[in-house]
């Protein structure tokens, strides 16, 4: 079973890039952040055209994420628990059913910039940054649910976290950003540790790996990029890899998304 995780940067702007894709790489599943439509409007035609169920969670403008599936999906959940007064479309759960059940979750997680801190130096209260890092531990709670259910889940998405300085052509200069600070690097290592798996860098080490690059300055050009976009897969998930990649080429398509496909291959 190929599951890949795909920020579209806007789905209706992107969907002849999407429906390009899904055609050459044939996802069985594939997880779309940052679709940037309601759901009642999310242009779901031409992708079930392709074989695809269609679930959003979707927000006018912003935000909205979405499972695609070639396979039936069982128990489909919207928002990720914790906080029920958040109302930002970031999370979408769903059992995708093959030859064993695979809980998959959706995610596009905050940016958490800018970063406003108070004259301690922690985060102040209601800002962007403390959103982030509370959003991470509420993720962090979730998993820990699902692994004491002790059924094989992954959580893929657009995580806006650069683990680890080799994931950055010029790491230096996001060392006082949301997505390289300490603090965030601390909440994705803390997520890792219940017993999850990077599935990338499972299979593939070393610097020179992006699934980002920004729009500005030529950054493709100059290969100028960051790895934010991580599938992380449950020990049982684990075990099933098969394989991983970053489909780095669709960047240099017509009207790309500043992200590109990151997928797993497991044996489901």
């Amino acid at each position: 079973m190929k599951i890949a995780t795909f920020n579209v940067n806007g789905i209706k702007a992107r969907l002849d890039a999407l429906c390009d894709w899904l055609d050459s790489a044939h996802p069985d599943v594939a997880v779309l952040q940052e679709i940037k439509s309601e759901d009642a409007p999310f242009p779901r035609e031409m992708i079930e055209d392709r074989g695809y169920i269609v679930e959003t969670h979707g927000q006018k403008s912003f935000n909205g994420v979405a499972i695609l599936s070639k396979l039936p999906l069982e128990d489909i959940t919207r928002g990720l628990p914790g906080d029920d007064g958040d109302t930002q479309a970031r999370w979408i759960e769903a059992t995708v059913v093959g030859k064993t059940a695979l809980r998959v979750c959706g995610l596009y997680l905050p940016n958490g910039n800018p970063v406003e801190l108070d004259a301690d130096g922690l985060p102040v209260a209601g800002g962007k940054y403390a959103y982030k890092l509370a959003w991470m531990a509420r993720q962090r709670a979730r998993a820990a649910d699902l692994l004491a259910a002790e059924m094989p889940f992954l959580m893929a998405g657009d995580y806006n976290i650069i683990p680890q300085a080799e994931d950055a052509k010029r790491p230096d200069v996001w060392r006082a950003d949301a997505l390289f600070r300490l603090e965030s690097r601390d909440a994705f290592r803390q997520l890792v540790n219940l017993g999850l798996t990077d599935a990338f860098r499972a299979r593939v080490q070393g610097p020179g790996h992006y699934s980002f690059w920004d729009y500005q300055a030529g950054a493709w050009n100059r290969d100028d990029g960051i790895r934010i976009d991580h599938v992380l897969l449950s020990p049982q998930a684990a075990d099933l890899l098969r394989d991983a990649g970053i489909d780095r080429d669709i960047r240099g398509r017509d009207k790309p998304s500043d992200h590109v496909p990151v997928w797993v291959d497991l044996d489901l």
